[in-house]
Order: structure tokens, then sequence, then C-alpha cells
């Protein structure tokens, strides 16, 4: 049965016809100017170098899109854990509830969402990649461009064996009509064919860009995902070979937490990777991030729909006098540094501060925020995860100075608070190497799955409804399973 596949080829097909170019140096955006309603029949593609260019930069532009950064990834990739809740309005998408306290079923749109979302991600990706080959162009941009298709495969392949466990591996196109639908496969084998993307991609894709390039996928993201990657396997070697590379390459703490994740700072000196997000002026249509919209202050103009709000428990967890928590949560009632006024008249107590875009910034008919880049991967967790395999491997004196480059940064010229870790208990450092990334990558996404790879999950989310043996992985969309005629199977318990 093909209609599973195909219905994936025809939500991506669209895609080889956006067009993106990459964030010039400094604060100027530049993007192809081709009219979303443009199309291109495919028997005439594939055939230029520029054909190359923009289906490379198709993958990009998806990476953008609703089910990347939107309600499904807050579903799948937030809710989950406890440094947030679905906010907005009570009766305003409350079955954004039932992730949030784990009743959720596999009927459930965001769950087609997410997993669509990746897919299509691949579907580009493996397009570049079966197609380019072929195609008469400069070699070393050839060799790039699939470098490049193979780390943004990598990262959508990461996300969904994390939130579904085994999935459906494609690695090319089909090429007849018995290709088309395919059986989930072990995430032992998805991981290794992630792990090999990522050191193709190593291989071949350049340190660093210029110009319009900045904002591609580089050396150095390729490497910080890889060991991401091995840390969800507790491949503690590989995650410490990797991460040491990284610090070998030049990047550095930008040394204003409270300011890293403004717009006039993205692709500074700390990003790694970042998905890309413009407002191209004259082109709603181009500007669609909704990333920083669906999750900005309710109920002001420009602000956004209050979703993915911030717990007490986050609050909670910060230690007195860091900065990181004015940081990373605004507050009911408070004026932000960019003297922005949130009214106590607001729906909800918290929001989102890394997400968020000052409201003089908001230009109408366009999507608030929408200019915000999605940080990917920073040389914060890079750092983190250096001092946690160091400590896991035994060597605790590299771990502590790890640890400690994250803590002076946020401490800054404060002596009198957030002091140095001098434990050499390794079961006491990795508690406070946890901490460390709690408090400093809170709202990025990444707490729901940390926690459940770390073994936590039973004891921190168990008060909300997560169940052992069921709640590691969320349910395959019953769709999918519907389309594939029975040959994708349900995760157990749902």
């Amino acid at each position: 049965m093909k209609t599973q596949y195909k219905n994936l080829l025809r939500k991506a097909a669209t895609g080889l016809v956006i067009t993106l170019t990459i964030l010039t140096a400094g604060c100027k955006k530049s993007f192809l100017d081709v009219p979303p309603q443009g199309k291109q029949e495919a028997v005439q593609f594939f055939v230029s170098e520029s054909d190359a260019t923009k289906a490379v930069n198709a993958i990009y532009a998806n990476l953008r899109s609703w089910q990347n950064v939107a309600f499904a990834p807050i579903a799948i990739e937030s809710l989950g854990s406890d440094e947030t809740e679905k906010g907005s309005d009570p009766s305003d998408a409350t079955f954004m509830n039932d992730y949030d306290n784990f009743t959720v079923t596999s009927t459930q749109g965001q769950l087609s969402d997410f997993w669509n979302g990746q897919f299509q991600n691949i579907n580009l990706c493996n397009q570049v990649l079966d197609n380019i080959p072929a195609i008469d162009m400069d070699a070393t941009l050839k060799a790039r461009y699939l470098g490049e298709a193979k780390f943004v495969r990598a990262y959508s392949y990461f996300r969904l064996v994390r939130a579904f466990g085994d999935v459906p591996l494609r690695l090319a196109l089909p090429k007849d009509a018995t290709e088309y639908n395919v059986p989930r496969t072990a995430k032992a084998q998805v991981y290794a064919a992630i792990e090999q993307d990522l050191t193709d991609a190593a291989a071949i894709l350049p340190p660093t860009y210029s110009g319009a390039d900045l904002g591609r996928a580089t050396k150095g993201a390729a490497l910080a995902m890889h060991a991401k990657v091995a840390m969800y396997q507790a491949k503690w070697s590989d995650v410490l070979s990797l991460t040491n590379q990284v610090m070998g390459m030049g990047y550095s703490l930008y040394n204003n937490f409270g300011q890293l994740f403004r717009v006039d700072k993205e692709n500074c000196s700390e990003s790694i990777f970042e998905i890309q997000c413009a407002l191209i002026s004259g082109n709603p249509g181009a500007s669609n991030s909704q990333f920083s919209q669906v999750q900005g202050v309710r109920s002001v103009v420009g602000g956004g729909w209050g979703f993915n709000i911030p717990t007490q428990a986050l609050v909670d967890a910060f230690e007195t006098g860091d900065p990181r928590m004015d940081a990373t949560i605004i507050f009911r009632g408070e004026t932000t540094p960019n003297g922005d006024a949130i009214p106590n008249s607001v729906p909800n107590p918290m929001y989102n501060q890394k997400s968020y875009v000052p409201f003089s910034q908001y230009v109408t008919g366009f999507n608030e925020g929408c200019q915000e880049n999605v940080r990917i991967m920073r040389f914060a967790e890079v750092l983190l995860m250096n001092a946690e395999a160091n400590n896991e491997l035994g060597n605790t004196a590299d771990a502590l100075t790890s640890l400690e480059k994250v803590r002076a940064r946020a401490r800054g010229l404060d002596n009198t608070i957030l002091p140095k870790v001098t434990t050499t208990d390794q079961t006491q450092l990795r508690t406070a190497i946890w901490h460390e990334r709690r408090v400093e990558l809170a709202m990025e996404f990444d707490r729901y799955f940390d926690v459940i790879r770390q073994g936590q999950a039973a004891t921190v989310f168990g008060p909300k409804g997560w169940t052992a043996g069921k709640n590691e992985v969320w349910p395959v969309p019953q769709s999918e399973i519907d389309l594939s005629g029975g040959i994708l199977t349900q995760n157990p318990g749902y």
C-alpha cells in the first residue's frame, strides 16, 4: 500500500519551490524573491546548479513551518515537562492539556502534525540526496549541499525517535510501489542512521559561512548534534570526543545571557545552529514563522497567543539571584528590559521570554515575532554535554571546568551569587550538571526528553500522570497507522 508515503510526498512537493537565502551578516536578511504561488514543472527540475540551490533552500524553509516550530513541538517536546503548561485562555485549545496530563490518545492532531512535519523535512532531504548527485555543477558546492541535507535529515529523525521510538527509516525515495509503505524500524537502527548522517555531514561541511550563507548547517552543528544524539544513548566517550572538537572550533559564550535571545543577537558567537526566520518587507506569506507568535504575551498588541507558559516549578528551580530567571520568564506586571510594560490584566502569570520579540518590532499584517530565529543548539549546551560526559567517565576536574564556564557567564560580575560547584562526588556532580541544564536551557524544548533519558521521569513527571513503560514515547498517530493499512504498529499502552 503506497498511500502513506504518497501523502507525505504531496505535502513535501511544494517545498521545492520555496526558496530561502539564509541570514546575511549582522541583522540584514536576504531572501530569494520568488512568489509563493510560483511553481516549476517537475520534469524541468534537478537539472542545474540553480535547481540544486532551490531544493536545498526549500529544506531550510520547511524547518520554520507550523508543524516544525508551533503547536506540535509545544505539545510533543515541551508540555509534558514540569517547566511548562498550556497557558492562553482556559477555553482555548484545551486539547493541549492532554499532553500536559498524559491523557492524549493516538487520534489527537498534534501527533500527526509533528510526524508529518518531520517526514516532510526528510522527504525534502531525500529528494536532494537522490537527485543532486547527477547534476553537472560545482563539485565542492554539490558535496556541501549533500552534507546540509544529511544534517537536517539527521535532526528530523532525532526528533522523531525521541518522540515515538521506532519509526519508519527511509533514506532514499521509493523506487517502485513496493517501497512506498514501510514498517517501523528499531530505534537502535534509526540512531545508527542518524549518527552516520552526522558523521558524513561533519566530514564535508565548512566550519563557518559568511554573507548570504550565514545560518546554514556547519561542521560544528553536525558535531554538536552528533554529541547530543550520542548522549541520548549514553555513549559518553563519543560525547566527550565530539564536544571537545566543537570546543576547539572558536565558539564562545555570549557575554550577556539576557540579550542572547533577541533578534539582533541571532547567529552570534554562541550560536551553533538556528532555524532562520525573518520579516520580509512586503511578503507576509514568506514571513511565516509562528514560533514567537504562539508563545507571545497574550492580549497585548505585538504580543501573541500566550501558549507554552512557564510554571512556578521552573521559577523555584533557579537559585537565588540567578539572573537567568528574569531573562527566561516574562512576569505579569513587569516591564521588560526592552521597555514593554506587561499589564496586570494579561490572562497568564508568566510567558516565555526566550521567544519574545519586543512589541515595537511588530508590523501590522505579519505574524507577531516572525523575525525571531529558533535556537536549536548553543555552545552552552555543548559545554554542559562535555561536563556530563567527563563526569560519567570519571574526569571530575574537567567536568567542573566546563560546568563553571556556564555558571560564570550567568554570574557575571556578581560573585555573591551562583557559587562555584566544587563537589568531587560523581552523583552529586551529576545532579549539579542536570540542574544547570534545567536552568540554562529552560523553555528551549529540551527539558521533557532530558528528564526521560536521565531516568528521572517517573519521579519528576509521575505526579502529572506520567507512567513508566508507556510515556517514554508518544502514541504513533492513528491516521498514519490507518494509511499504512496496519503495517505501522502502535506503541504499548496506547
